[in-house]
């Protein structure tokens, strides 16, 4: 198992971090695809890995299952996300307790998306509402443990405006944040503006980029749709020339993503977060690609 160093240590090394983010399988054969990728993924050495946390708590049992292979069947350095949907203030002490007796010294701490079918959130009339007091809860329970919240380079979409997007973020990093991993984006001038707004709002920890390799045009018009991110028009015409052959629209997301990685590490970013959905293909050739171009070092 990995040393239970802190993601905050790891940043204050000062070499670009790589990480990939997972989600719970909903069924064995689902479950079965998720470690095989892992398997691949271990041999690139990620700094961390994550997993996700389903609305509602509806995933608990299998996100901490999942977490704990990821941690003691591969090695990991593993991050689990929490959220305040469906949990009272003291079920969620519970899953930090039990995320904390199992080794895990990281948490992503997210307000959470509502419950499937639902648009609006509706705190638990015993939980948090909002994802700064999750931060806080964490860290009087274990000051310890490691915490990342989420920035929003496109604004999150329920923000009155950009303003009040990072008013919010200011009070997640004096809770007691240790970095910032942002939601994906493809336009690369986005992140660095985000960044700069935090700067000058006083927010001086990490904001680690995160970007996802997309696999079809629809699934990045799915995914624009509902994180308000611009699809920019150099990566549509390049998915739309791919057509209907996955292969070629999977080498045009991985393309894409490659170029803003190179770009991120070349200005300065302190890592990149991958959204793979389970899959090792892009990790894989982002870092051969990246080793190649002396941006990272080999895993080798």
């Amino acid at each position: 198992m990995k040393e239970s160093l802190s993601i905050g240590s790891l940043l204050n090394e000062g070499r670009p971090l790589k990480s990939v983010e997972f989600f719970p399988p909903k069924d064995d054969a689902a479950g079965e695809r998720m470690l095989k990728a892992a398997a691949e993924i271990k041999r690139l050495e990620p700094d961390f890995v994550s997993i996700t946390y389903g609305a509602g708590g509806s995933t608990r049992g299998t996100s901490l299952k999942y977490a704990r292979l990821l941690q003691e069947e591969f090695g990991f350095r593993v991050m689990p996300h929490l959220t305040c949907v469906g949990h009272s203030k003291v079920e969620l002490g519970e899953i930090i307790d039990e995320f904390y007796e199992a080794g895990f010294r990281n948490i992503m701490a997210l307000r959470g998306d509502p419950p499937k079918g639902e648009t609006n959130f509706r705190p638990h009339p015993d939980g948090l509402s909002y994802a700064n007091e999750l931060v806080i809860h964490i860290k009087e329970l274990h000051d310890d443990i490691s915490i990342g919240v989420a920035g929003y380079p496109e604004i999150h979409p329920e923000a009155p405006s950009p303003a009040d997007d990072i008013n919010n973020l200011v009070r997640k990093v004096k809770a007691g944040a240790t970095f910032i991993t942002t939601q994906l984006f493809f336009d690369n001038n986005a992140y660095f503006k985000f960044v700069d707004d935090c700067r000058n709002a006083g927010i001086m920890i990490p904001v680690i980029p995160g970007i996802l390799p997309v696999l079809s045009l629809a699934q990045v018009r799915r995914f624009c749709d509902m994180c308000q991110a611009k699809l920019p028009e150099g990566l549509e015409n390049s998915l739309k020339a791919a057509g209907d052959d996955a292969s070629l629209a999977q080498n045009a997301g991985i393309d894409w993503a490659h170029e803003q990685v190179r770009n991120l590490l070349g200005n300065g970013a302190p890592g990149f977060h991958l959204y793979i959905l389970n899959r090792a293909r892009a990790i894989r050739q982002l870092t051969e690609r990246l080793v190649d171009e002396g941006l990272i070092a080999s895993s080798a």
